[in-house]
């Protein structure tokens, strides 16, 4: 982590708590136990795989994590990083979109919820809104058995900043898939001031045309 990126994630974290016995063993500074998550979420791998990249422990890592999100840290380093963002390169709000992905949890535990469909499959439903050129505006997450265009509300709901208001010389679009096709969620897009939501059919609900370049040659007897 650079030092610049670092003085302006400090002062966000919360004091360390007291040990319940008043002594314990020296206390991982915070920018090394930040850097072990950031790796974490960068890469996708797993916790316990900290143990070998040397950065800390991963119970260490895991818990500092947990008591950090909890205390708003990485939603205040996303708004800030919004803000820094748009008055660096501005938000182009003029095209926005949103889409969702289902993360199976074959292993996952109890708090995962099934699909409705497939009772013994575990996961997370998770929706993302980005702006025109990919920066992420907002983010929701709900269980496996939630319908995938019930988080658009959420997710709209979930932007850290000020949303510039559309006008008729400066619209805003909404690009949406096939999974957002409800009607209620219409509604709640355009309680959200998005001018026009334009949803896109998934890839296997366009009748196509067989290429004749691929058709089988018939071999005659």
């Amino acid at each position: 982590m650079p030092d610049w990126l670092w003085q302006k994630i400090e002062p966000l974290l919360p004091p360390a708590p007291p040990h319940p016995l008043g002594c314990h063993r020296a206390r991982i500074p915070d920018r090394r136990v930040m850097n072990a998550i950031l790796l974490v979420l960068r890469t996708g791998m797993q916790w316990n795989a900290l143990r070998a990249s040397g950065i800390c422990n991963s119970s260490t890592a895991h818990r500092r994590f947990q008591e950090w999100e909890r205390a708003g840290v990485f939603h205040e380093i996303w708004r800030r990083g919004l803000l820094d963002y748009d008055a660096a390169v501005g938000l182009d709000w003029a095209s926005l979109a949103a889409d969702g992905a289902l993360t199976k949890a074959p292993l996952g535990g109890p708090g995962h919820r099934p699909q409705p469909h497939r009772s013994s499959q575990k996961g997370a439903q998770r929706a993302l809104l980005c702006e025109a050129r990919g920066v992420p505006l907002g983010l929701a997450c709900d269980g496996a058995k939630r319908n995938h265009h019930k988080l658009l509300a959420p997710t709209l709901g979930s932007i850290p900043i000020a949303r510039p208001a559309p006008t008729e010389r400066r619209p805003q679009g909404l690009c949406l898939d096939a999974g957002f096709r409800q009607r209620p969620e219409s509604r709640a897009a355009r309680r959200a001031r998005a001018h026009s939501a334009h949803p896109q059919p998934r890839r296997g609900d366009r009748a196509q045309a067989p290429d004749p370049r691929l058709a089988r040659p018939t071999l005659g007897r």
